[in-house]
């Protein structure tokens, strides 16, 4: 490090609880196609559609349905899912950065009782890591 103080990491209580409408409603989403039971509703919707050749009796329209239906709800699908994923990974990130933040303070503290360089070498290397996030991070 360039001998600056480290920032100190985003601790969970410091995370506001309140969420963007487009966030509740990607979360809604996710639990809405996560469900056992959509699966099983899509099923009946693949059966419906592989009969409705008779009804079109054209190869080019037949396939062209199914393709744009299906590759319009797994563009909007994979919009919503990436956005609930990211916040979970966030969270995950908060969270141990604010126990590795912890734990670093609990060493401090024992050094400062006992004065060894092994543990004072641990503290930096600790608080080095829980910085790393912020170094990896795009």
């Amino acid at each position: 490090m360039s001998g600056s103080k480290p920032s100190s990491p985003i601790m969970p209580s410091d995370i506001g609880s309140r969420l963007s409408p487009f966030d509740r409603f990607a979360t809604a989403a996710a639990a809405f196609v996560s469900r056992a039971w959509f699966f099983v509703m899509c099923v009946p919707l693949v059966l419906v559609w592989a009969p409705s050749f008779f009804v079109l009796r054209d190869m080019d329209t037949w396939q062209l349905i199914i393709n744009t239906v299906t590759t319009i709800v797994t563009f909007l699908l994979v919009a919503l899912l990436q956005n609930t994923q990211t916040r979970a990974n966030d969270a995950v990130q908060h969270k141990l950065n604010a126990i590795a933040e912890g734990l670093a303070q609990v060493l401090t503290h024992l050094n400062a009782e006992y004065d060894d360089e092994e543990q004072r070498r641990e503290v930096g290397e600790l608080r080095s890591a829980v910085g790393l996030e912020d170094k990896e991070s795009a």
